[in-house]
């Protein structure tokens, strides 16, 4: 993996953790937060988008489709935490 690769994988995550917590209502974890929560977020949206790619025609595709399963990825991740944090307080 080169390093703007890298760099742009982070910045996607950053993004994409930061709009998870405007639309989630949340302030975010901070810039490490978000870049964690938007790279496990891409992952998850990757998977999702995967599955439902096989059913539907998907619009989005390249850097913009990234970004936006990411950030349904880390809005899935941010209702499954908050459903966590409930239910051990």
């Amino acid at each position: 993996m080169e390093v703007m690769e890298i760099v742009t994988m982070l910045v996607i995550g950053a993004v994409a953790g930061w709009l998870a917590g405007l639309v989630m209502k949340g302030g975010g974890f901070g810039l490490i937060g978000n870049i964690i929560l938007g790279i496990l977020g891409s992952v998850v949206g990757t998977f999702i988008g995967g599955f439902i790619s096989g059913a539907v025609t998907l619009p989005f595709s390249g850097l913009l489709g990234t970004l936006i399963w990411a950030v349904i990825g880390a809005i899935v991740l941010l209702v499954v935490l908050g459903f966590l944090k409930k239910l051990f307080s």
